[in-house]
């Protein structure tokens, strides 16, 4: 389709699940896509096998960030949209009582802080789009709409504040189209089995806001192309 014709799409942690269904969808439509993962030797795979492009980059280092899109600039000069899907999951079913604070940081540095620093070391090359968009992967597990749950405290609370950050970037970035989505609950490797979407299904939503989505459609929390509360 014409519409990914001349799109750039960067997707942190693109080499497995939502990001990486979204990669093969967006690269079939004709995107260019590239992908970034910390493990160098499975990103190149990944690419490689849909013809895109890799970087090696690690949420939790600000010299891989600076490096990433330093490469990013001298290869490809412009971003038109950037995917911020990376995340980490590290306390299933933990108890918010007894959970420990490094997880709690550890997630947050990758979920929330990466994500910003990312976004931040990546926009002058989303300003140089005429159609620049940021997507953040968030989950329904973050939102205060709906029965409180216990599952996943830490990885819960980094996705309330994932979309939170999304309407902090809109509010700064005027000229940006911010939005954050979820997928569903998939069958991935964090998902697990017994998920009831596909990683294609929950990619869908991604691919969408990456490449039809009306500029008017800004800071919301998306899911299955709707707005919904957050």
């Amino acid at each position: 389709m014409g519409l990914s014709a001349e799109k750039n799409i960067l997707i942190t942690g693109a080499t497995r699940g939502i990001g990486w269904a979204a990669a093969r969808e967006l690269t079939a439509r004709g995107a260019r896509v590239i992908l970034t993962s910390r493990d160098p030797a499975r990103a190149a795979s990944a690419a490689d096998t849909i013809g895109g492009h890799w970087l090696s980059m690690d949420l939790e280092d600000a010299a891989s960030i600076r490096a990433a899109a330093d490469a990013f600039a001298k290869t490809f000069g412009r971003l038109d949209v950037l995917v911020n899907n990376a995340a980490i999951l590290l306390d299933h079913y933990a108890s918010l009582l007894n959970l420990d604070s490094d997880v709690l940081e550890e997630t947050f540095r990758t979920n929330v802080i990466g994500t910003l620093e990312v976004t931040r070391a990546f926009l002058p090359l989303l300003a140089n789009s005429s159609d620049p968009r940021v997507i953040n992967v968030s989950s329904g597990a973050g939102q205060l709409d709906g029965e409180p749950q216990a599952w996943a405290p830490a990885y819960s609370i980094s996705k309330t504040a994932l979309n939170m950050l999304t309407q902090q970037l809109t509010a700064a970035l005027p000229e940006v189209v911010v939005n954050s989505m979820c997928p569903g609950w998939c069958r991935t490797e964090m998902g697990g089995p017994d998920a009831p979407r596909s990683p294609e299904e929950g990619a869908d939503t991604l691919c969408w806001l990456a490449l039809e989505a009306p500029r008017s459609l800004r800071g919301a929390f998306v899911k299955d192309r709707q707005v919904i509360r957050w």
